[in-house]
């Protein structure tokens, strides 16, 4: 396991050196984007349109903000939470939203599937882990809301950009090698349980 403090945004270079198990932080350029966000921004790509964001080598997070109202901040608005949502709710976008966008840094709750899995490896991207239960600790990393994009939507779905500080820890799940930590980890729980299931099962015929 290795840490690493990266800027946004980040190259192949910098994703290749990842594996999953490392802990890395984030400065710069973070926008969240949840299940509308990632169907307009594909809409969007599809018609060849620009995004609201230049967010090739940039980081999304799958999560749904609580805003207040801020007239210091460009935006607007400042956050006071922002939990992540569970990641495997994109999963059937994540794979071609990481080839059309150029987004390299996925972020999110829980882990994805072979899919994302497979679009990391092809458009050399990462997954990571915000860990639950930090959702104020998340919020303390922002250091401006700079945009909201799309406010139609309403707060949870619209996308806000945000200029974050040491955004972290953040544990890398998928890289860009194959490597997927919790189907890692299932394989090794399943292996560990045989077992213990089998002495149970002696003992309570």
């Amino acid at each position: 396991m290795a840490v690493y403090e990266l800027t946004l945004p980040v190259d192949d270079a910098t994703i290749e050196k990842l594996h999953v198990g490392d802990i890395i932080y984030l400065d710069g350029q973070v926008c969240t984007a949840r299940d509308i966000a990632h169907l307009k921004m594909r809409e969007l790509v599809e018609e060849n349109k620009p995004l609201p964001e230049d967010i090739r080598g940039g980081a999304i997070f799958h999560a749904g903000p609580i805003m207040v109202p801020d007239d210091k901040s460009r935006s607007g608005f400042r956050v006071v939470s922002i939990g992540p949502t569970t990641s495997m709710r994109m999963e059937k976008y994540e794979r071609e939203f990481l080839r059309k966008t150029g987004v390299k840094i996925v972020v999110g709750k829980g882990g994805m599937g072979p899919e994302t899995a497979a679009g990391c490896q092809e458009s050399k991207a990462v997954h990571c882990v915000f860990p639950g239960g930090c959702a104020v600790l998340a919020a303390e990393c922002v250091e401006e809301v700079e945009e909201r994009h799309w406010p139609e939507l309403g707060q949870p779905e619209s996308m806000w950009v945000m200029r974050v500080k040491e955004f972290g820890p953040l544990i890398v799940s998928i890289d860009a090698h194959g490597g997927n930590l919790f189907e890692k980890n299932k394989a090794e729980f399943n292996r560990l349980k045989e077992p213990i299931v089998e002495e149970i099962c002696s003992k309570v015929n």
